[in-house]
């Protein structure tokens, strides 16, 4: 999975098609994740002690990760990803369209220092 917390994603498909937003939060177990002000939804509250006043509370509701796609940083493109390693061994994201490096994804190892 090579979308991350804090990246820029393009919505693909569904009611916010075409909206770019950031990602809030990734759960790789399920391959869902949250986007800032996408695929809101109002959950209907009682009163009680911790919320007095009761109603709706608007809140963002997970969406498919094949949904979206990484907005490159470089170019500002809606884009595919894929993982390369450097002169130094690290592995790094990069984008698909411009080849321009997105960040790490893993340190060094001393398999993959170039000779």
């Amino acid at each position: 999975m090579h979308i991350r917390v804090d990246d820029r994603v393009k919505v693909l498909v569904g009611d916010d098609k075409g909206v770019e937003a950031r990602v809030v939060k990734v759960d790789r177990t399920k391959g869902k994740l949250i986007v800032e002000g996408v695929n809101r939804v109002y959950k209907h509250m009682r009163r009680s002690q911790r919320n007095p006043q009761g109603g709706r509370l608007s809140k963002e509701m997970p969406i498919q990760l094949s949904n979206v796609a990484l907005v490159c940083p470089k170019c500002g493109k809606a884009t595919r990803t894929g993982a390369r390693f450097l002169a130094d061994g690290s592995k790094e994201r990069f984008c698909k369209k411009c080849n321009a490096g997105i960040g790490t994804i893993a340190p060094a190892h001393v398999q993959h220092v170039a000779k």
